[in-house]
């Protein structure tokens, strides 16, 4: 499991941050100063840092500046969106910079970009399916589920976001693309198949009036 440092001075923004990447599986650690990061971060190993920029204490430019993005990943989180801003922290060793306000979503995919490669999981278990991201291939009880490209698409996303609420409009982005012309009855049709292929009427939870959510225990 990644281990992700939260460097935050806004409690309630630390506090969601903290709790939407612990609904997907990291192990989050929250600071809300800088003096207290560079503590953390000195006396632990982290596999990511997210960063703001304006901290009380050492500021997020100034932990930069001490080189903790040298053998540890940094995202900075702040609303500072000038161009002068993103190319000192991009200088400065930083691996990526998000603006404030911004999507949980987008913060999420960010994230599990920065840690491709680092502690990832090739094969996840739900009830008696496998799902081997790795070979792209769904095992029931220990037989291969044939699915479909779409079937299979929609279903690694719905896994890879496991526990968050996909709008329907969210799923036909990421599985259909920005260029597909139907409409979300698409994604309801594939769930509905995936449902019935891996008895995962209980799984993929439908939730009211927005999309759905696949739900698994931590």
């Amino acid at each position: 499991m990644a281990k992700i440092l939260i460097v935050e001075d806004d409690k309630s923004i630390n506090d969601l941050i903290a709790m939407n990447l612990s609904v997907v599986g990291y192990d989050c650690e929250k600071v809300f100063d800088g003096d207290m990061a560079v503590k953390m971060i000195r006396n632990n190993q982290y596999d990511l840092i997210l960063l703001d920029i304006m901290l009380p204490g050492v500021s997020g430019i100034d932990l930069l500046r001490s080189n903790i993005g040298e053998n540890t990943k940094v995202i900075l989180i702040t609303a500072k969106s000038g161009l002068k801003d993103k190319l000192e922290a991009f200088n400065l060793g930083a691996y990526d910079y998000i603006v404030k306000p911004f999507e949980m979503l987008e913060l999420i995919a960010r994230v599990k970009v920065a840690l491709k490669g680092s502690h990832t999981q090739e094969n996840i278990k739900i009830k008696d399916v496998e799902i081997r991201l790795k070979e792209h291939k769904v095992l029931k009880s220990g037989r291969e589920v044939e699915l479909t490209i779409l079937e299979y698409n929609l279903l690694e996303t719905l896994v890879i976001n496991r526990n968050v609420a996909l709008s329907r409009e969210k799923l036909l982005e990421l599985v259909w693309g920005y260029d597909f012309t139907g409409d979300s009855r698409t994604v309801d049709v594939h769930i509905m198949k995936l449902r019935k292929k891996l008895d995962f009427e209980d799984v993929i939870k439908t939730v009211y009036k927005m999309g759905y959510r696949l739900e698994v225990s931590q």
